[in-house]
């Protein structure tokens, strides 16, 4: 049984929220507007100022899609609300990022500079040449575009360098002993 997907979801203030054949879900705000296709098994019910999914079998599969369409839907109504951030930090000598235009450059210590687009719906903020702050409104556009700039050099675990998240913590090898001595 989904605990998650049998909790209701609060619409709050502000936000318009639209079901067409009970599982397209349009959630519009201050920050945007998303949209959601649930799986044909997932039923959207509007009741007063409450989002409520139901399921429409028992099956194992079923039961756990039910608290991810929940999941889903709610995630759409924050980040319409108050939006997602993450932030990346660089480090390494040399190591930097700039913003030109709509365009992320950064210097990671290849050869060349690399250059990234924003996607729509993503704002990429550099406050200083060592961080970078993603946000919008979408929670995986966020996730997966912050993703895809760290993996453009991923921390290295000898000394540190490369991208990473402002809250991961990079699991440090010693580096080599030297000779032993007889």
């Amino acid at each position: 049984m989904s605990r998650i997907g049998l909790s209701p979801i609060e619409i709050p203030e502000g936000v318009e929220i639209s079901i067409k054949d009970d599982r397209i879900v349009t959630v519009k705000g201050p920050k945007g507007e998303l949209q959601e296709t649930l799986v044909p098994e997932m039923k959207v019910i509007k009741k007063d100022n409450e989002i409520i999914v139901e399921r429409e079998s028992e099956k194992n599969k079923v039961k756990a899609l039910h608290g991810l369409s929940r999941t889903l839907i709610y995630n759409m109504i924050v980040g319409v609300t108050e939006g997602y951030e993450k932030t990346l930090l660089i480090k390494g000598t040399g190591y930097r990022a700039a913003k030109e235009g709509n365009t992320l450059v950064l210097n990671l210590g290849y050869s060349h500079q690399i250059r990234m687009e924003d996607p729509e719906g993503i704002t990429t903020e550099v406050p200083d040449q060592t961080t970078i702050k993603i946000s919008g409104a979408d929670k995986q556009l966020v996730g997966n575009h912050s993703a895809k700039i760290r993996a453009q050099r991923g921390p290295e675990p000898y000394k540190g360098k490369g991208v990473r998240y402002s809250d991961e913590h990079i699991r440090r090898k010693v580096g080599k002993a030297g000779a032993a001595s007889e």
